[in-house]
């Protein structure tokens, strides 16, 4: 791009200099039964208790992000859902894996079962939420032990 041109993004122009702020805000995470499913997340994340809004249970998250867990009458593709936590918080969530007997393993894939991978310089795990989500934890961002 030539100095003092604008970006096309789709038929959109955004000036060269401009600041363009975007936050994500919220996800829809569909559940068999959203109640079971959010208070899962909040017990063994230690959040908040969910709250009601509207057809939904949303759970905060750092940063005004929320989950708002839904029971949609149809089925639906597990999805995957990363987050990164403190090491204090990865020994807890995990101890609470391992104690409650959920199947976890070290890559996405279920190769390494009932272990933990140590990716980036950190750690990180995949698991189960009750309605079949793929859950991971990490203690460090992709890429970030390069």
């Amino acid at each position: 791009m030539e100095a003092g041109h604008s970006r096309v993004v789709g038929s959109w122009h955004i000036p060269k200099g401009s600041n363009v702020t975007i936050s994500f805000n919220h996800t829809i995470v569909a559940a068999k039964d959203k109640q079971e499913s959010a208070t899962f997340f909040t017990t063994l994340f230690g959040l908040p208790d969910a709250v009601p809004a509207g057809h939904f249970l949303a759970v905060a998250l750092d940063n005004g992000v929320s989950l708002d867990f839904a029971e949609p009458p149809i089925e639906f593709q597990p999805q995957h859902y990363a987050f990164l936590v403190g090491e204090d918080d990865f020994d807890r969530i995990y101890g609470l894996i391992v104690e409650w007997g959920l199947d976890h393993w070290a890559d996405p894939r279920q190769t390494l079962p009932g272990t933990i991978n140590t990716n980036d310089g950190g750690r990180g795990v995949y698991f189960l939420d009750p309605s079949g989500h793929y859950l991971e934890i990490i203690t460090r961002p992709y890429g970030s032990g390069r």
